[in-house]
């Protein structure tokens, strides 16, 4: 059994969603399909959430509005038949019902939850209705009744095994699945989700979960490529990729996949494809456990970095010094990318500002801190790269006289990264393209 994985742009159209009908209905092929949200939903939920945190509920009732008159444009282009548009129309009649009890009831994080799993709802309901209209034998399967979180908001794979091989075991004939991706239930049984992205998540946890044979994730791009094609000329997708190397790049900003929905499909060794739905004759990008070739695959850049400077002359010799430090970010919760140390300094960056003025109170105890905001983190990844001694001078040479923060060399053998302001970042992936692939 396979796993296809539809993003929010490849359902985001009647007509798109129309050729992910066809996609699924290619083979006769065991599969689950994935969907996210329509392109801009989830968007206008988060819209209608902050709304109401905000106490403005004419807003969120306009926002409310806004989105339900696209749904009721999207279904009459979508279905053709009565009993299709019928069914239809009381899908959207039902969510968008709940959407607007919300505004009279006391808002709070557990409904906004529920708010933000309407897309993905939505978009499932209204594509397995699609498949009745054109006979495609199919099994609604909601993500709600097997996928979970623990309490620390980790997926629970061995219940999510558990359960989607009891119920797979029912529809041991049937050949698609349709399902959401992002929503799941936490440790109280209330709605929740896997976060932004999340979708990529959950195919590759309903991968892992059931062994499959390859977790498809198509978007609207045709592979991962070697540099950012929206700000850098001449890039190209990449064929292989290991398991190591994609991680490094999703996690540094690579958009096309999802940091998280590596490690699933790493630890059960499922190779994961990324395909273009708009071009699915495209090879796209295999990534597997096997190291291909030695050098340079790709650069990608991760904004919203922040850089925190912690200097004191008394971490010269001083024992734990480090550990303290660690121990303030691990407190609040909030995960550092980046470290550079000198003998009277140490800098690490983050991408959540969520608790800083706490995290440099406490650290304003150890010395002086200093923050830069507006930073870019610059991942250039390849098999073996950290072992190749003539890879900082490439880097070195490419940047020249490039204002560059911080240097992180030798912490993986797939990854250098580098710290630059974000108003350089786009100079400097051009310049690194330039000089790292010279086709």
């Amino acid at each position: 059994m396979k796993i296809m994985k539809f993003g929010g742009t490849s359902v985001g159209k009647p007509e798109r969603m129309h050729q992910v009908k066809d996609l699924i209905t290619r083979d006769n092929q065991r599969k689950i399909v994935v969907l996210s949200a329509l392109s801009g939903t989830t968007n206008a939920l988060v819209g209608i959430g902050d709304a109401l945190a905000e106490g403005k509920k004419d807003l969120a009732k306009e926002r409310i509005d806004a989105l339900h008159a696209h749904y009721l444009d999207f279904y009459k282009e979508l279905l053709q038949s009565d009993a299709g548009r019928s069914k239809a129309e009381k899908i959207i009649k039902e969510h968008f019902e709940f959407l607007n009890i919300i505004l009279k009831i006391s808002f709070n994080e557990a409904i906004n939850r529920d708010i933000l799993a309407q897309g993905e709802l939505l978009s499932t309901k209204l594509f397995y209705t699609l498949l009745e209209e054109k006979d495609v034998p199919a099994v609604f399967l909601p993500a709600l009744e097997y996928m979970s979180i623990d309490e620390n908001g980790e997926p629970e794979l061995g219940k999510i095994s558990d359960r989607l091989k009891t119920i797979l075991k029912n529809y041991e004939k049937e050949t698609v699945f349709v399902t959401q991706g992002y929503i799941c239930k936490n440790h109280r049984h209330e709605v929740d989700n896997l976060k932004r992205g999340g979708s990529d998540y959950t195919a590759s946890l309903i991968g892992a979960a059931i062994k499959a044979s390859v977790i498809e994730i198509w978007t609207d791009i045709d592979g991962m490529h070697n540099n950012d094609p929206r700000v850098v000329d001449r890039t190209r997708p990449i064929a292989e990729m290991s398991f190591d190397e994609a991680a490094e790049l999703a996690y540094f900003g690579a958009k096309i996949l999802h940091p998280a929905s590596i490690w699933p499909a790493q630890t059960y060794n499922v190779p994961v494809r990324l395909l273009n739905t708009m071009q699915p004759e495209a090879a796209g990008t295999t990534i597997t456990a096997e190291e291909t070739g030695v050098g340079v695959k790709a650069i990608a850049a991760k904004d919203g970095i922040i850089a925190v400077k912690i200097k004191s002359s008394r971490m010269l010799l001083a024992y734990g010094f480090l550990r303290k430090v660690f121990e303030i970010f691990e407190k609040y919760k909030t995960p550092i990318d980046m470290i550079t140390t000198s003998e009277v300094a140490v800098s690490v960056t983050i991408d959540d500002d969520t608790h800083l003025k706490e995290i440099t109170a406490e650290l304003d105890k150890f010395g002086s801190t200093e923050l830069d905001y507006n930073q870019s983190i610059i991942c250039v990844a390849g098999n073996m790269i950290a072992e190749n001694t003539g890879m900082i001078r490439d880097v070195v040479v490419a940047l020249g006289d490039f204002p560059v923060r911080m240097v992180s060399y030798g912490g993986s053998k797939n990854n250098v990264s580098i710290l630059v302001d974000t108003k350089y970042k786009n100079e400097a992936l051009q310049r690194l393209n330039d000089e790292l692939f010279q086709w």
